[in-house]
């Protein structure tokens, strides 16, 4: 098969986006051990509770203000606190929930107040999608829960099916949040999650700890290794069942799984640095990530809480790893403020590859368009367009902030270079 002609430019386009959405991430959990002062991060959460103790819907779900086509008028004093763009957002959910049929109108504006609630207690820049979408995990319908346009998370409600098991699961609510959500929430997400959590009496079916260490864990994954080995992650007298999964030979992309997802509680050690950067990635960063799920076991919404308390309770190895994470990530303000620069410099390095590639490769299909067009049609093209795929993991307003000093890097011959973790 014939190589596509800019097939480079693809490899260099996709590790470039491989190593901004890596700096992104840690940037995001340094900070949040900064601000709590917690070792342990909360990486995945899914929980239930029934549709009897879920939130009432709010006076503004039940009788929304009409949609109006225009931005001439404000919609309601919402527009005033968060902005036209989110109150015309919020109209069209509002007015996607009107045309629910009434047997499931009351089910989805209770799934709607806990979405709502949800992206609360997740913080700002996050809402809820306006469609109402197909269903996971035998639920009927969903509602998305999104940051920057992209899902990441969802609220289930309704049963796909007839059956016994289904049909009592119709009488459920589902939320489930994905790492990024978890990730890019406020730092005090967790504490208000499980507030809301013990609110609607709901019960925990998945929850990850996860423990980083950015430069590596003494030994590698030879230790870890070595740690099963000698016995030191046996519990209860009886050795663990182990999967190792990746390149061990060659010592690249490697993961070592112990524990057994159907008992609902398996650790997977593996090199985040790898997965988030590449293969060719030298930062050692390892992480440790306990998933706990409620088939033989109780969640307590107070693992959000205390999330180090429950790793440590895993075993005597979990506890033995997180001491050894409290001494090696004592971090000051230097480390904050320095990660506050790179994250800057993540968007702005960004930006301008996006700069570079409209001058490099979309630049003389524009020229002809500007030049052959009038001003309304060119218009037309340009409007309501999305941002692209790389960039809609930022804010319009975080690109905005650096987009005159990516042109100058770009259009002045000034070199953006590379953003390092």
């Amino acid at each position: 098969m014939t190589r596509p002609a800019n097939s480079k430019l693809n490899k260099h386009s996709k590790t470039c986006s491989l190593v901004l959405e890596g700096n992104q991430v840690k940037v995001r959990l340094i900070a949040e051990r900064l601000e709590t002062r917690v070792p342990v991060h909360v990486d995945w959460l899914r929980f239930t509770c029934q549709v009897r103790n879920a939130p009432m819907p709010s006076q503004d779900v039940l009788f929304p203000p009409p949609v109006r086509s225009t931005l001439e008028r404000p919609l309601s004093a919402f527009e005033e606190d968060h902005g036209t763009y989110e109150a015309q957002r919020f109209a069209r959910f509002m007015h996607k929930l009107q045309q629910v049929p009434d047997a499931d109108f009351a089910i989805s504006t209770q799934a709607a107040e806990l979405a709502l609630r949800v992206v609360e207690a997740l913080g700002e820049g996050f809402n809820v999608g306006h469609e109402i979408g197909k269903g996971h995990d035998f639920y009927k319908s969903r509602w998305s829960i999104e940051r920057n346009g992209e899902e990441v998370g969802w609220v289930g409600f309704g049963a796909s099916g007839d059956s016994p098991r289904q049909q009592a699961q119709k009488r459920t609510l589902h939320v489930n949040l994905y790492g990024t959500a978890c990730t890019f929430a406020k730092p005090s997400w967790r504490y208000a999650m499980a507030d809301l959590i013990d609110e609607v009496k709901g019960v925990l079916t998945r929850c990850d700890l996860a423990l980083d260490f950015f430069e590596g864990i003494t030994g590698g994954m030879d230790r870890i290794k070595g740690d099963y080995e000698t016995g030191l992650m046996d519990s209860g007298g009886k050795r663990l069942k182990c999967n190792m999964v990746g390149d061990w030979m060659n010592g690249k992309a490697r993961s070592f799984y112990i524990g057994s997802k159907e008992v609902g509680k398996q650790t997977n050690i593996y090199e985040k640095g790898h997965q988030l950067f590449g293969d060719k990635d030298a930062s050692g960063w390892m992480r440790a990530e306990l998933r706990l799920g409620n088939k033989a076991r109780v969640l307590d919404a107070d693992m959000l809480r205390r999330p180090a308390d429950f790793f440590a309770e895993a075993s005597p190895w979990h506890a033995s790893l997180l001491r050894e994470a409290d001494a090696d990530i004592e971090l000051n303000a230097a480390s904050l403020a320095c990660n506050g620069r790179l994250a800057a410099e993540t968007i702005e390095a960004e930006v301008t590859r996006n700069k570079r590639w409209v001058r490099d490769v979309a630049g003389p299909s524009l020229a002809l368009m500007f030049t052959l067009m009038d001003g309304e049609e060119f218009a037309a093209i340009v409007e309501g367009a999305s941002l692209p795929g790389r960039l809609r993991r930022f804010s319009r307003n975080e690109i905005a902030r650096v987009y005159q000093r990516a042109t100058k890097r770009v259009f002045k011959g000034a070199d953006a270079g590379h953003v390092n973790a």
